[in-house]
């Protein structure tokens, strides 16, 4: 039976990163494994180039985050798509990169962030970087609401359990919600960096791996 990970926004630590993978690989040991990034590579932690640079040759599927789509913005746009990334953590980003703007990146790098999807449907979840707009179909979101949009009211039953990331927990811990999972545990400002492990079988995730170590079995 195959696993899938769901991972967390990641915010340049890398380091974090490569330790939770290495915790998935070892929980899904003699099982096909699959890995989901929920956005958000990029911007405020030490070392988003490394990130990035991981990602592109891991084969995981990889959605885009709000902070990608604040990049691409500044790159494509005047000064105040610029000034908008600068106060979201671009300094950081620049300087892991080594670059002076935004047009320094790598090219590669870029045409990566441009190519990763809003989101991805296996038929139980529906993974996408913030969430989405309850009172419309799945098929009908708006991509700035997949972006942007902030946890918040349900409605009804979308049909999948919506796996998310974009609104920090500061407890440390995901938020559960009846039809929805909010992954970002904060790994930036000094929280864990959380995996949400899921089989063929159930909708629910089946156990929380972190960066460090831990391991919560549902």
């Amino acid at each position: 039976m195959a696993l899938t990970f769901a991972i967390g926004d990641v915010h340049g630590c890398d380091d974090k990163l490569a330790a939770l993978i290495a915790c998935c690989e070892d929980f899904g040991r003699g099982r096909e494994t699959r890995f989901v990034l929920l956005g958000d590579y990029v911007d405020r932690g030490p070392d988003s180039r490394a990130v990035v640079h991981r990602l592109m040759r891991s084969g995981a599927l990889c959605l885009k985050g709000n902070h990608e789509d604040l990049l691409l913005a500044a790159r494509d746009g005047g000064d105040d798509a610029v000034a908008d990334w600068m106060v979201n953590g671009a300094p950081a980003t620049l300087a892991s990169y080594r670059a002076r703007t935004v047009h320094d990146l790598p090219p590669d790098h870029v045409a990566w962030m441009r190519a990763l999807p809003l989101f991805h449907d296996d038929g139980r979840r529906y993974f996408v970087h913030a969430g989405i707009d309850f009172g419309r179909p799945l098929d009908r979101q708006d991509p700035h609401t997949l972006l942007w949009t902030r946890g918040g009211a349900e409605g009804p039953d979308p049909g999948r359990l919506i796996v998310h990331g974009h609104t920090p927990q500061r407890s440390g811990t995901p938020e559960r919600a009846p039809h929805r999972l909010n992954l970002d545990t904060a790994a930036v400002l000094g929280g864990p960096l959380t995996a949400a492990a899921f089989d063929d079988e159930t909708i629910a995730p089946v156990a929380f791996l972190t960066h460090d170590g831990r391991l919560t079995r549902l």
